[in-house]
């Protein structure tokens, strides 16, 4: 990666980890399907309207927004309503990374190195660390949901993939913003039966101005820039290098859970976080170290 394709990512990773905290705001005021059904109209709406549709088949924009929009996010919007954390949800979502470099390498065949192994395996160690320190406020159900929005993700990640693939260059803007409205129709559906037709109405009619700028901050910095952002990066790059990245999420996480929300800063959190980033470090930068240690060895040998 680029320098400047790492300040990006470090830009997405940001707005994503934060974004746990705003998703708490939102659902104090809006129930978690209809949240996450306007999240998704206003991300395309109006700008369909003047971004054309993205020159890729219709199934690809359609699997994206039924895998992003009902499958990770509904699930995630449910599970945070009452069953987990902010700050330990924006970590048990890192899964993904696992289930999208497992994915890869089936469907794509993609080369991992033990660099690659050894930086997953000290983050998944930041993982197990707080995964044997959950309490009370996390339930069973919550931990449920979250795996299967992880594997969602992952399965938005490899359509971004197959898309790339098919189609070579894509306009990510547009190709998010046009996914997003597949993504309405069917959180509409289910917010009207599973959360019934006078809590949509109430919610809409009394949510205060937190929860609606919660909204617009999921619709344009979360998504349009976020998954804009990510999905030309990882257009770009072999998911076992770039998608660990994103377990930089759970720092960004519980740090504006510590701060916004008051949210116990433990040591054991430290350590975890301490893991997840020197296993990212491993990933991103130990191919170009052990090459520039080659390069002096064999510079030392020569002489």
């Amino acid at each position: 990666m680029t320098i400047t394709e790492l300040l990006l990512a470090l830009a997405v990773v940001f707005v994503w980890g934060t974004n746990f905290v705003v998703i708490k705001i939102g659902l104090g005021d809006f129930p978690p399907l209809l949240f996450a059904a306007l999240r998704f109209a206003f991300a395309a709406l109006p700008w369909m309207l003047f971004i054309r549709r993205p020159a890729v088949r219709w199934r690809y924009l359609i699997a994206f927004g039924l895998f992003l929009g009902v499958g990770q996010f509904g699930l995630l919007f449910i599970a945070m309503r009452a069953d987990i954390t902010p700050g330990l949800a924006s970590l048990v979502m890192q899964v993904q990374v696992f289930f999208t470099v497992a994915l890869s390498l089936w469907l794509f065949q993609e080369k991992i190195h033990a660099r690659n192994l050894a930086g997953i395996a000290l983050a998944f160690g930041g993982l197990a660390i707080i995964g044997m320190h959950v309490d009370a406020s996390t339930t069973a159900r919550g931990l449920t949901l979250l795996l299967f929005a992880s594997l969602s993700w992952a399965c938005a990640n490899v359509t971004v993939k197959y898309a790339a693939r098919a189609h070579g260059s894509i306009n990510v803007l547009a190709f998010m913003i046009w996914s997003s409205a597949f993504s309405v129709p069917p959180l509409v559906a289910l917010a009207y039966v599973f959360e019934g037709p006078e809590a949509i109405t109430t919610a809409i009619s009394q949510a205060g101005a937190g929860a609606w700028v919660a909204v617009l901050w999921q619709s344009l910095g979360n998504t349009l820039f976020g998954f804009g952002v990510w999905n030309w990066l990882l257009a770009r790059h072999s998911a076992a290098v770039f998608t660990p990245t994103a377990l930089l999420v759970p720092v960004f996480g519980m740090g504006a859970s510590t701060l916004v929300l008051h949210e116990p800063l433990h040591g054991w959190k430290l350590a975890a976080a301490s893991l997840i980033v020197t296993g990212l470090a491993v990933n991103m930068f130990g191919g170009y170290l052990l090459a520039r240690r080659k390069s002096v060895v064999g510079s030392d040998e020569r002489e």
